[in-house]
């Protein structure tokens, strides 16, 4: 019986050992099975803006303000229609060098004499929240303006889908159409990934898996036998 006992545990144990291995190889933390990941395919979709201050001093960061403003006034009736991200990007190189043009205004009329650069290619970001919505890290497509060095704090939107032109600062109204652009090229899941509002109060025991082991269950009846 002992014998029996022996190798009827060896034989759970392995079992346990391999179920184990394969299930962890393959959930993530959204429960996908092909072992991607949600937020890999977010970044695929999206076009971020970034405008970079010469540095963080307070007259720096102001004038950096200043340069969104107007760069923003001439390059959202633009962005705001657009109906792919193909189309957004052929927009942006179009009016690269008329945005730099403002740029470089609206920092002379400031008084300073700061180059001003821009790029649209793909940087590594940290983890940025914009309103209601939070970006995971990662790698993605941006247009960057950069001001004079670029060593300052950047200011930052989504260009498509296109939310620069949502007042962050209207609370509702504004989660409402954010949740409405980026719907436009996001699944439901990958919206739930990145929306704040969504898991305001929500409960994290929602996420775990419970696995109920149906080798456990044969184990305890023979050992019931033995």
């Amino acid at each position: 019986m002992k014998k029996i006992l022996f190798i009827v545990t060896i034989i759970f144990s392995l079992t346990i050992g391999i179920f184990s291995y394969n299930t962890l190889n393959k959930i993530t933390v959204y429960g996908q099975e092909d072992g991607s990941s949600v937020s890999d395919e977010i970044k695929d979709k999206l076009i971020r803006f970034h405008v970079i201050a010469n540095s963080d001093d307070k007259k720096d960061q102001e004038l950096k303000l200043k340069v969104r403003d107007e760069i923003l006034k001439y390059i959202t009736p633009k962005l705001k229609d657009s109906k792919s991200i193909d189309e957004s990007r052929k927009i942006l190189k179009e009016n690269d060098e008329q945005i730099k043009k403002i740029a470089s205004k609206v920092i002379k009329d400031n008084g300073y004499t700061y180059a001003v650069n821009s790029t649209l290619d793909h940087e590594n970001f940290p983890v940025k929240t914009y309103g209601n919505i939070t970006l995971p890290q990662g790698n993605y497509e941006a247009y960057r303006v950069i001001i004079g060095s670029g060593k300052g704090q950047n200011w930052w939107c989504v260009m498509f889908p296109p939310l620069c032109f949502i007042d962050i600062t209207k609370g509702q109204v504004s989660y409402d159409e954010t949740e409405k652009q980026m719907k436009r090229v996001l699944t439901d899941k990958e919206y739930d990934e990145v929306n704040n509002q969504g898991k305001l109060g929500s409960d994290s025991s929602s996420n775990k898996v419970v696995f109920k082991f149906k080798i456990k269950e044969i184990f305890d009846d023979i050992i019931k036998k033995i």
